[in-house]
């Protein structure tokens, strides 16, 4: 029988915020312990980093100007020719999603066989004028269990805390009831439901660490008081004029230092929680006779910037919202992993649709843009890709970026404004060298890439030959909207 498959992906998780990322401070021992046996990737990225666009990416393998979600916008329907799901499921695996898949309409399989679904608080689905197939309060699965718990009045804003916000406390119910414990009560119990005459993919998607920051007494206690500090480079705003640090849910601002440190040692807490309750699955893979045989790979949709360089939340080009992490473990070896292998090449989350395929033996659709890693793990990457294009549409911090394993290209498209960072020198992106005269070659050759990628696209930011600022943005490139809309016809 083929290999199962369990892909873990966590929401908003910083790709420094393990400790095999060289994080000082953070407890994640069974990722670390994947990392250690298995092959761990330090250049990997969302190349549009907020959810919807990052898991388009995810379940279809294409590039952003590929499935043309170069923004975050809900309610536009998810129709795509092929999904990582259904062709795992074509070829013979038994598929099946826990936790979010934040998709539209809520319920869409996405080529999964059965999914048991959190999707979180999501602002558009929890509107009480939704259309009932839509709305969140009889479509989230999560929910249902809770409130069959411990009463009809449980919601997911009972701690008071905003989906986006800094602001942090610990969860307020027995934590066995948390999410992230349902994420994994669900997927052990889909081990006993499991169509034994198959192989499975499952996938296991976290809400946490996105806000919320909730996560139970113990782990809010374990980091209070010793979380790092957030980046501050030197091209940071440090004034904060607007007052905006004072928004509970803020892009941007001076938040205060004590509430910023509660805020970054809950995020902590809610790592390590999700890092022990993986624990106890692989606990209950040997207990089913399946971990031998799994292979799996855990990413997350994108980071978040958690205060660094006066910055919070996601869709920036910078380190903190769109590095991911990005480790392929084997306990079984059948992919022959030497323990312990660092890839230093770029990688993105279009690549994990390909990689899961190959590892199937399963044919890689033509639709699909991101390449298999499994050379890489090998050692064989000479056909490997120089670079990553990435953007993400988001009002003047419109932006897009072009990263190499040494250094990283960004542009503003709204206002031309530029950064270069050394990555080799410089991981953290404190110094901006835009303006260095050393570096003016190598920036002339990074924005002409990202004047050939931009090219034709739809959005208009490249004639071909320059850069072009525009007031006007998109979200999602026309072309996707003519294909939804000729299949709903």
């Amino acid at each position: 029988m083929k290999p199962n498959i369990l892909l873990i992906v966590t929401d908003q998780m910083r790709c420094d915020s393990m400790g095999i990322a060289g994080n000082p401070v953070i407890e994640t021992p069974h990722l670390d312990n994947m990392a250690a046996r298995g092959a761990y990737f330090e250049n990997a990225y969302s190349a549009a980093p907020t959810c919807i666009p990052a898991r388009a990416a995810l379940f279809t393998g294409m590039s952003q100007s590929s499935h043309g979600r170069v923004g975050y916008q809900d309610r536009v329907p998810w129709e795509y020719e092929n999904y990582l799901a259904g062709v795992l499921a074509d070829g013979g695996y038994h598929t099946q999603c826990v936790g979010k898949m934040h998709v539209h309409p809520p319920r869409s399989l996405c080529g999964f066989h059965n999914i048991s679904l959190h999707d979180g608080y999501l602002h558009a689905y929890r509107d009480m004028e939704t259309a009932a197939g839509e709305n969140q309060y009889l479509n989230d699965d999560y929910l249902y269990w809770l409130k069959g718990k411990i009463g009809i009045q449980a919601d997911a804003i009972d701690t008071g805390l905003e989906c986006n916000s800094w602001v942090a406390r610990p969860w307020i119910y027995d934590e066995h009831l948390h999410p992230t414990n349902w994420v994994v009560t669900e997927s052990i119990d889909f081990l006993r439901k499991k169509d034994p005459t198959k192989p499975f993919f499952l996938t296991m998607s976290f809400v946490r660490p996105h806000s919320p920051l909730d996560p139970p007494q113990y782990y809010f206690d374990m980091y209070q008081g010793k979380a790092n500090a957030p980046l501050m480079g030197d091209w940071a705003e440090t004034e904060d004029v607007n007052n905006e640090g004072l928004i509970y849910n803020t892009l941007r601002g001076k938040v205060d230092e004590k509430q910023l440190q509660r805020a970054r040692a809950a995020y902590y807490g809610c790592i390590t929680h999700i890092d022990h309750q993986i624990g106890r699955f692989m606990r209950a893979m040997f207990d089913y006779n399946a971990l031998q045989n799994t292979i799996i790979l855990f990413t997350s949709d994108h980071g978040d910037l958690l205060g660094d360089h006066n910055l919070f939340r996601k869709s920036l080009p910078y380190k903190g919202s769109a590095g991911v992490p990005f480790i392929v473990y084997d306990p079984g070896n059948h992919l022959k992993i030497k323990p312990g292998t660092r890839v230093s090449e770029v990688v993105e989350l279009r690549d994990i649709m390909p990689t899961l395929l190959d590892i199937a033996g399963v044919d890689i659709p033509e639709t699909v843009d991101g390449k298999s890693v499994l050379p890489l793990i090998k050692g064989d990457d000479k056909e490997w890709r120089e670079y990553i294009h990435g953007g993400h549409t988001q009002g003047m911090d419109t932006n897009q970026f072009i990263v190499t394993k040494k250094d990283k290209y960004i542009w503003f498209a709204k206002t031309g404004r530029e950064q270069y960072f050394d990555l080799e020198n410089d991981p953290d992106e404190l110094c901006n060298l835009i303006g260095s005269d050393n570096c003016q070659e190598r920036i002339a050759y990074l924005r002409e890439m990202l004047v050939k990628e931009l090219a034709g696209r739809e959005d208009g930011y490249s004639d071909g030959v320059n850069l072009i600022t525009k007031p006007t943005e998109m979200s999602i490139l026309p072309n996707i909207l003519k294909r939804v809309a000729n299949n709903e016809k």
